[in-house]
């Protein structure tokens, strides 16, 4: 009987309860056991928090938001913040520790569900300490180069979506415009897909540094035509032309990246001193992170966590499950890990968006 242990790490997506559910249900009719590691590898570092998962546990999770068993975006085992006894934080090197669990339990395989940080985690178990390792990637951020799609992502931008669907009449009854930072990173792909979907007239995305004073031509030339009102999406990473990316610090201690955020507010305080239009920012935040998957999300989640049980049973490890046109293959964790993935400048999107009236902010010669 092989046994799995399944972990879930960095910012939560909706889906995640899928993977699980399929990882459950796909063991369980290989006669296998699966067990959870509580918040990422916080189980693997206490086996109390190890949780033996069986098709009765989750037999109802697959529609819900959220992970069963716990996710953080600050457990790295190769860097791990622990209190000393004066109440200080120091950075341990836990990984042994991660492996005596792991061998003591006598698992076969660790599929690990998270994006580019939780998953070059996953990458150096495999090749530093030899674990057995599958990971499925996890992101709303879609920036994972070597998949085409991460699960979480639709619903994410259905979220942004539908804010922005509901900020137009509040717009237009006021005259008003609104500035709506969504999430996204170093990637603008959030921004670029709803903010087309909603009708924004300005989409501003890391990919492309903008002139506030582009943005602020394009809120004025809407007044030529009678729309004394503008929607103007946000990505968090975005950046002005010879600006730093605007964030909040470094967060908590044990966290990779900054925490972004701000870039918004920023944005609508200088349209409004531009153009002396009233203007309003709205950061939708873990808006997106949460609620019920979408039907799309669903579906990708069961497919990446079967997927993930045939690669443990071929001990195709180091491996990453990931989308290709239709088709579920398997590709490399370093690929996986090497860059993120970009909005293409010359791609159809940005096409499309300058095409129908859009400003991004920047001349764009395609």
């Amino acid at each position: 009987m092989k046994k799995i242990v399944i972990s879930t790490g960095g910012g939560d997506a909706p889906g995640l309860n899928a993977v699980i559910f399929a990882v459950v249900q796909a063991s369980h009719n290989r006669g296998w056991e699966v067990y959870g590691s509580r918040s990422g590898y916080l189980g693997l570092l206490d086996h109390d928090e190890l949780i033996r998962l069986t098709p009765d546990m989750v037999a109802d999770i697959t529609s819900m938001g959220g992970t069963i068993i716990g996710s953080t975006n600050k457990g790295d085992p190769f860097a791990m913040p622990i209190e000393n006894l004066a109440g200080q934080v120091e950075i341990h090197d836990v990984s042994d520790r991660v492996m005596k669990t792991f061998d003591r339990m006598g698992f076969s395989c660790h599929i690990a569900v998270g994006g580019d940080g939780s998953l070059e985690i996953a990458h150096r178990f495999a090749t530093e300490k030899g674990m057995p390792v599958i990971g499925v990637p996890k992101t709303i951020d879609n920036d994972l180069l070597a998949t085409q799609l991460t699960f979480g992502f639709d619903t994410a931008v259905s979220t942004a979506t539908e804010a922005l669907d509901k900020l137009h009449s509040t717009a237009k009854s006021h005259d008003r415009v609104m500035v709506v930072e969504v999430m996204g990173r170093d990637s603008g792909w959030i921004a670029m897909n709803s903010g087309i979907s909603g009708g924004a007239d300005v989409i501003l995305i890391p990919e492309i540094p903008f002139d506030i004073r582009k943005v602020c031509d394009k809120i004025n030339e809407n007044e030529l035509y009678d729309k004394n009102y503008a929607i103007v999406v946000v990505a968090e990473g975005a950046t002005a032309v010879d600006h730093d990316v605007i964030h909040k610090g470094e967060g908590e201690t044990g966290r990779a990246e900054v925490v972004l955020g701000g870039v918004g507010e920023w944005v609508a305080k200088e349209i409004n001193r531009c153009t002396g239009k009233d203007t309003r920012s709205l950061v939708l935040g873990h808006l997106q992170r949460g609620g019920s998957p979408t039907t799309f999300d669903r579906l990708l989640a069961l497919r990446f966590g079967a997927t993930a049980v045939r690669l443990a049973e071929a001990e195709q490890f180091d491996h990453m499950v990931a989308l290709a046109g239709d088709e579920m293959v398997a590709v490399p964790l370093a690929d996986a890990v090497e860059k993120r993935k970009k909005v293409p400048i010359g791609g159809d999107r940005v096409r499309t968006a300058t095409e129908i009236g859009i400003s991004l902010g920047a001349d764009i010669v395609i």
